[in-house]
């Protein structure tokens, strides 16, 4: 299983790098999320690479892409499909929306009304999609990464408190810097390396690596050092809302696939300490005045400076 881990997350990052320059922390960490079987929104300004790296991850995968531009005006129909009335078979026959796919783009989610953005709340918990009474499987993986542009306001409606706890993580592509730049700029000068990307891993292999992830050990005292961490977030103060079970779970989930990744058996304190930030600032609902999400980022930060790190022997 060591091998395993290691090998595979060496194999989908070095193909994603063929498109994707630098950014190899936000693509171990788009990969820890998908065998951790959860989703990920990602926030910064238009240019980036969001869409680029969503596209690059479904051919890596041989997965089916799909990808909803939200607006304002989206239905919640459009996303999940609905029943037509064919007149041909004198029947309703099922029109089946973007979320049948393994990998689904929502780009720009927060553009969408709340009743819309909520058409996704049932996929991405219960790995289903209810239409007329009747349940569907979106797909196996199910995928969601989500995009939206925290610095243009006008027109966009918030994600409420729900819909953010559905993330796993919440990442930042962020700006290149010169010399990643510079290679963006050669390596796209005379084609388009994700036309000619071919995939490296299949579906079967990736639902395969999931179970593997998922049986790494994690020692007790790493578990106490969880609970430890995300125990402050729930006292009140300057926090609202502090981070839910759910959130802690997907802690462990995401601690495990990481493990995974770099070729261990087991959860170090280590791994919580680099998904600490991703996983759980974005679940902190801070009191006004207290600042947006960096400041949540900052408070998590802080916790991980002054709990207590645990130094028994993780392996057994």
């Amino acid at each position: 299983m060591e091998g395993n881990g290691k090998a595979l997350g060496e194999k989908v990052l070095g193909n994603i790098a063929k498109v994707i320059v630098g950014k190899e922390q936000v693509t171990r960490l788009l990969l820890t999320a998908l065998l951790a079987d959860g989703h990920v929104l990602l926030e910064d300004v238009p240019g980036t690479g969001k869409t680029k790296l969503a596209k690059t991850l479904a051919k890596t995968i041989a997965g089916e892409f799909s990808r909803i531009q939200f607006t304002p005006d989206l239905l919640p129909s459009d996303i999940t499909g609905l029943n037509i009335f064919d007149t041909k078979e004198n029947e309703f026959v099922l029109r089946k929306g973007p979320v049948f796919a393994n990998i689904l783009l929502a780009d720009e989610i927060n553009r969408a009304t709340p009743r819309t953005q909520a058409g996704l709340l049932e996929c991405m918990e219960e790995r289903q999609v209810t239409i007329d009474g009747v349940s569907y499987i979106p797909g196996a993986p199910f995928f969601v990464i989500a995009t939206q542009n925290p610095v243009e306001t006008a027109g966009t409606f918030p994600l409420p408190e729900a819909q953010m706890d559905r993330f796993m993580m919440k990442l930042s592509m962020g700006l290149p810097g010169r010399e990643e730049e510079l290679a963006i700029l050669q390596r796209y000068m005379s084609d388009e390396p994700l036309d000619g990307l071919q995939s490296v891993l299949t579906l079967e292999e990736l639902l395969q690596a999931r179970q593997e992830a998922n049986r790494v050990f994690v020692h007790k005292c790493v578990l106490e050092y969880m609970v430890a961490l995300v125990e402050p977030t729930r006292q009140g103060g300057s926090i609202v809302m502090g981070v839910s079970p759910r959130g802690n779970l997907a802690l462990l989930r995401c601690a495990k696939a990481y493990a995974y990744l770099d070729g261990r058996s087991y959860v170090t304190p280590d791994d919580i300490k680099a998904l600490a930030v991703p996983v759980l600032a974005h679940r902190l609902v801070l009191g006004y005045g207290s600042g947006g999400s960096d400041s949540a980022g900052d408070f998590i930060l802080k916790l991980l400076e002054t709990t207590a790190v645990p130094t028994e022997d993780f392996t057994a």
